[in-house]
Formats: structure tokens, sequence, C-alpha cells
């Protein structure tokens, strides 16, 4: 009874284990928070679209960009770290982790001119065979890192003066595009090095003065779509080592110009392929300086036929993204309360549910 009783009274130990994600659907979520207010301090929040639970987090640092590999098993997160925080030598790295397990493999050093701005998505895209990371930097002047992926190591720095942000061509590896300030789009072909082989600008397609264009776009293969800030959709084709550009189309009828419905926002449009459709998030009473107001309303288009077929309801949107599966959802970050709006993106576009609170400053959204 003694021996009983003793070892009835010995403590209880809990055992600590790491819960295993499950596995990924087309609907999983990787949002980039920049956590303004403790900004050395940035988080990419994952979050399982379909039943709007949170999944994890992975931190980013400060004014880290993140975005996955082309097979989705890596996340990488071009950022910088001070030794003292706020203060002190700074190290610019790409940290790479596991996409299923969050955990962190390595990182990748690379110079300390990664830009430190908010998460948008032409600031860190890989190539689209996979070998290359290019990196935005600003110094402020403008040029993009090149990292090689197989080899894990910082490759080659390319000058970039008088454009900014990075669009992957879809057809070669070696090639990426810039928006430029002269309302033009420069292509780069890089050598087996990942150095500078050539570059050549487009013809210019928009008035950097009159009607600029946003620099977030969305594409169909190498067709890449844009948006100008009074609403005017451009498409340039980046198969080739000079980017073409078409002739542009309104978003709004001349009674909606009128009464001054614009896009805007962070991440403002999306692109699903399959189906052919452009989703814009719209405002009304737009004018000067209204670019970033967030949705009154989310336009839906049929980009062959150049017709909007339906209207959602905006939910404060500043950024969207649509899933490329059969049966899509599209996804908007309420930007005035942080909540996340789910949509039917199929057929018949409908508002579906909420999920409340994903985040402190969210700008940038990437599917699995």
């Amino acid at each position: 009874a003694c021996v009983a009783t003793a070892a009835m009274a010995e403590p209880r130990y809990e055992t600590l284990t790491v819960a295993k994600l499950p596995e990924p659907t087309p609907h999983r979520l990787y949002i980039s928070d920049i956590a303004i207010n403790h900004i050395i301090d940035g988080r990419l929040h994952v979050i399982d679209g379909d039943g709007l639970k949170y999944l994890g987090m992975i931190a980013t640092g400060y004014a880290g960009n993140a975005t996955l590999s082309l097979d989705r098993k890596e996340v990488y997160v071009a950022t910088t770290y001070y030794s003292r925080l706020s203060r002190g030598e700074r190290s610019d790295v790409v940290d790479i982790h596991d996409a299923q397990t969050l955990e962190h493999k390595g990182e990748i050093a690379i110079p300390a001119r990664h830009a430190q701005a908010l998460p948008y998505k032409g600031l860190n895209r890989p190539s689209s065979d996979g070998r290359w990371l290019f990196v935005q930097n600003a110094t402020p002047a403008s040029s993009v890192t090149v990292v090689d992926l197989k080899a894990r190591k910082f490759a080659a720095e390319i000058p970039t003066p008088g454009c900014w942000i990075v669009i992957p061509s879809q057809t070669d590896g070696s090639r990426f595009a810039t928006l430029c300030g002269d309302g033009t789009l420069q292509g780069i072909t890089l050598n087996d090095n990942g150095s500078l082989k050539s570059r050549i600008r487009s013809a210019r397609f928009f008035h950097p003065d009159e009607d600029p264009v946003f620099v977030q776009a969305d594409n169909i293969g190498d067709r890449h779509f844009f948006v100008s800030y009074k609403g005017q959709v451009h498409a340039a084709d980046l198969s080739g080592e000079e980017p073409k550009v078409e002739a542009p189309w309104p978003l709004a009828s001349g009674a909606e110009a009128r009464k001054g419905w614009r896009p805007g926002g962070y991440q403002l449009l999306a692109v699903h392929r399959k189906s052919g459709r452009l989703f814009v998030a719209m405002h009304a009473g737009g004018g000067e300086g209204s670019h970033k107001n967030p949705a009154k309303e989310i336009w839906v288009f049929d980009l062959e036929k150049k017709k909007r077929v339906a209207k959602l309801p905006g939910h404060n949107a500043i950024a969207i993204a649509v899933s490329q599966a059969d049966q899509p959802k599209l996804f908007a970050i309420d930007g005035m309360n942080m909540g996340l709006a789910v949509y039917d993106a199929g057929d018949k576009p409908r508002f579906l549910k909420r999920m409340e609170q994903i985040g402190e400053a969210a700008t940038l959204m990437e599917l699995h």
C-alpha cells in the first residue's frame, strides 16, 4: 500500500511535441505581414484557406519579402538583420524554410542592398526554371540580386537604373523584365553564371505622369497583365528578349469612369488562368492619390472578351489572390480590419465567408 501511494504521488510531466501541418491544398495561404509597429519582427502567416484555420508562422525579420519555390517545397525570405535589432551591423540573407514543417533549413548571404519595403510580389521571385532567385535592391539605386538556388550562393548583381520590380519570363528561366519610369518594360537576359548577358526595352506603353501603371502584375503564360491608376488594362508578352506590348482597354465604362471608379490597393489584381478571368479591386470616387484605397467592389472580367462578367463585395480589399484550382477560390485581405474574405471564383462568383484578425499589416498573399 505504501509503495502504491508513493507511485501515485509522483508528478506527471507533460511531453512537448511539434505538431505536423496537414498536407497542403491549393488553398493554403502564405500572407506577408511587415508588422509595421514592430518592423524588425515581420511575419509570414500560414493559413488553411479552406477551413480558415491558422497553421503557423515564419519569422521574416526586418522588411522581409517571402516567396515560394516553384515546387512549393521551400519558402525563400529575402530579409535584413541588424546586430542590435534596430541598429548595428547589417546583414542581408535569403532565409530558406521547409514549406511543410516551416523549419529553417539554411541561409544564403546576399549584398546588403535588399529593398526594405512593404511586401510586393515582384520584390523576391524565382525564375521559371527554379534555377535563380531574383531579389530587388534599393540603395536607393535600383538593382537586382541574382541568387543561384542550385549552388545555394550569390551569383551576380544586375543594375536596373530607373526601373523597379522583377517579372520573371515564363518561357526562359534566364530572363526577367522590370518596369521602368519612362513608361517601358526592360527585358534582361542572363548568362549561365547569372551575370548580365543583354538588355532591351519595349516600346513605351504608358505615360508615367498622366496614367502610371501599378507594379503588380499577373499572367497567363508569358502574357502579363497590368492595370493603370485610371483603370486601363495593359498586357505585355515576355516570351522573347524584347517585351512586346498590346493596346490598352478600360475597366470602367464612361459613366463609371466619371464617377471615379478606379483600381487600388497593394496586390490589386489576380488572374485565374484556365478560365481567363481577371479580378481587380476597385473603389469609387477615385482621384489623385487614391491608388492605395481599399476596394468597395471586386470586378471580374473575361480577358478574351475584355468584358466585365461579375461584381463582388469589396470587403475593403487591399490585396487579392485567386487559386488555380478547377474550383477556384478568391481571397482578399481586408485592409481596414485585417480580416480575410473568401469568395467562390468559379462560373458564378460569390462571397462565401470571412476569417478575422489574420495579422497586423499584411499586404501580400501567395497560394501554395
